[in-house]
């Protein structure tokens, strides 16, 4: 196995992180290894955030779901789906453009992810770990206000990195579901009940599927978190045309 492919194989979240800063020559690496992701039509539909204000940080680390260790990472990352900066553009030229749809939303998170996994990537190659933030999504209102987000910019992932402590690096990968599972040979195939419980046999361990899996939507599908993701989202979402 070559080196890109094992790092991505060794790749796991890390939440626990050395007290010791990245350099700034590693910092601008992993930015640009960002620029260089794939890009629809290569607008580079994204903006990234550097968040280098200790009480900002403070401030997000509450704000995601009261995660303390988002403040005491050395490098903290916003990516927004950015649909305003190529409509001021046009409107700039004197284009007349239509308003940002749901449909550029949508090219514009698949561009902002995209570039954050490069990120993630990059940061991997320089034994610096990472751990990607979904809760930016949430609280619509805080987020908004705490990263100053105008109209048809929205925060589609956060990502934060350290140099990983001793402990973190040792501790075991999660494992992933089996490929015949996961990859549909031309068409989605819906699977039935006996493919869904093989499926995820692995994660079952002890339990038994049913309780295993009640266990797990009333954690994450059923959450206050998850519910309070989906209004944020739907706010930002009010922003775009549908149609």
């Amino acid at each position: 196995m070559n080196e890109i492919l094992q790092s991505l194989y060794d790749r796991k979240s890390m939440r626990v992180y050395e007290e010791k800063t990245i350099p700034q020559n590693m910092k601008k690496a992993i930015l640009e290894a960002a620029f260089q992701a794939p890009t629809a039509g290569c607008q580079q539909l994204y903006t990234i955030l550097d968040i280098t204000d200790e009480k900002l940080k403070t401030a997000l680390s509450e704000s995601c779901d009261h995660q303390p260790f988002i403040a005491k990472a050395p490098m903290v990352l916003v990516f927004c789906a950015d649909c305003k900066k190529w409509y001021d553009t046009y409107m700039e030229a004197g284009c007349k453009p239509r308003k940002p749809g749901v449909g550029d939303l949508m090219l514009a998170v698949t561009d902002a992810v995209i570039a954050a996994q490069n990120a993630v990537v990059a940061a991997q190659s320089l034994g610096i770990g990472s751990c990607y933030i979904g809760d930016i999504m949430e609280n619509y209102e805080e987020q908004r206000k705490l990263l100053n987000l105008p109209e048809y910019v929205f925060p589609a992932a956060m990502l934060v990195f350290g140099w990983p402590t001793q402990q973190q690096k040792k501790r075991p990968k999660p494992k992933r579901a089996d490929a015949k599972h996961i990859v549909h040979e031309n068409t989605y195939r819906s699977m039935d009940g006996t493919e869904l419980r093989e499926m995820f046999a692995y994660q079952c361990g002890k339990n038994t599927f049913e309780d295993w899996t009640k266990a797990f939507c009333e954690r994450k599908y059923n959450s206050d978190f998850s519910r309070e993701m989906t209004r944020s989202v739907g706010r930002y979402l009010t922003q775009y045309e549908t149609e």
